[in-house]
């Protein structure tokens, strides 16, 4: 079934960043639908919830993926016959998939506005959007060269590298531990997140907090590039986001023994305070952190009554 392999690939990371992660649910969502053979609308709804509960376990951290599937299945919660909420499936995931990639242009013009010109620029992990942001600076001369971690462990960095050569960017690829040494060359930092929650803290790659805060020690800009669907809105009522944590191989490898009593840890993301970011840009604008709660009520149109009720959430955020 397509579904399960969707979700298979989600886990295993063979689909990883958040965006992309968030289109590959929508489009899973849409396939489900016109393949099931149901009579009545109970039935439907019955078997959507079900797919989407299956699709939002697969990865605690990011929130777009509960955001985007929450975006699809509103439309099939809402409606009242079974051809309407076939309709509305198809159409708010087709939206929510062009939504999404037309917000990573939208992100990289107005982050290109705020770096300098003959800027060097530090990235960590793999972020969609932080390297448009950096390659659409690059095309309006604005870059000499970019940082880039590695990324243990799982190495995304270099998928990052490759793409920032290919567009013709210098890149100096360093191991994680080099940030702070290398922080005094650069300019300023742009990483991408995962989740942003009510207070404007950033989640993300393991290791962001700590170049964030070799970044605030240095008095460089720290900014983040996050679509408006990676806001936390469970968030505002003080619920945390899940910190996953991945298989010990991923550290370690499958053949080396360790010592007798050693317990591997290998937390996939962690959490950057607000203090410590200086701008989020996103589709919508580029703002302080401060501002993340309006986001998530103005612009994601959240209010907490809905939180009471909203299934991706309430299955799989703690309660």
């Amino acid at each position: 079934m397509v579904l399960t392999k969707t979700a298979d690939d989600i886990s295993s990371m063979r689909i990883r960043g958040a965006g992309r992660i968030a289109r590959t649910a929508a489009g899973a969502l849409q396939e489900y639908g016109t393949s099931l053979d149901c009579d009545t609308l109970a039935a439907f709804v019955r078997e959507m919830e079900n797919a989407a509960d299956i699709l939002c376990g697969t990865r605690p951290t990011a929130v777009s993926l509960p955001n985007a599937v929450r975006f699809v299945m509103q439309g099939v919660q809402g409606s009242t016959t079974l051809e309407e909420a076939q309709g509305a499936l198809n159409k708010r995931a087709v939206e929510f998939i062009r939504d999404s990639l037309a917000a990573v242009g939208k992100i990289a013009e107005i982050a290109a506005r705020q770096i300098p010109d003959d800027a060097v620029i530090m990235t960590h992990c793999n972020s969609e959007a932080a390297i448009a942001c950096i390659i659409r600076a690059h095309e309006l001369g604005k870059v000499r060269e970019v940082y880039a971690t590695e990324v243990r462990p799982r190495n995304q960095g270099y998928i990052t590298i490759q793409m920032l050569s290919d567009a013709g960017i210098p890149v100096n690829f360093i191991v994680d531990s080099a940030a702070r040494m290398f922080m005094p060359k650069v300019d300023l930092v742009i990483t991408g997140t995962d989740a942003v929650t009510a207070n404007g803290a950033v989640v993300n790659k393991i290791g962001t907090s700590q170049i964030a805060l070799c970044a605030h020690e240095a008095r460089k800009p720290f900014i983040v590039a996050a679509e408006t669907y990676k806001f936390a809105p469970r968030t505002i009522l003080g619920e945390r986001i899940p910190i996953e944590y991945r298989p010990i191989e991923e550290v370690i490898g499958s053949e080396r023994q360790l010592p007798a009593g050693v317990v591997v840890k290998n937390p996939a993301f962690d959490v950057t305070p607000p203090a410590y970011v200086d701008l989020i840009v996103t589709e919508i604008g580029a703002f302080a952190p401060s501002y993340a709660p309006f986001v998530i009520r103005d612009h994601l149109g959240w209010d907490t009554s809905e939180f009471q009720k909203d299934y991706a959430f309430t299955h799989h955020y703690g309660e």
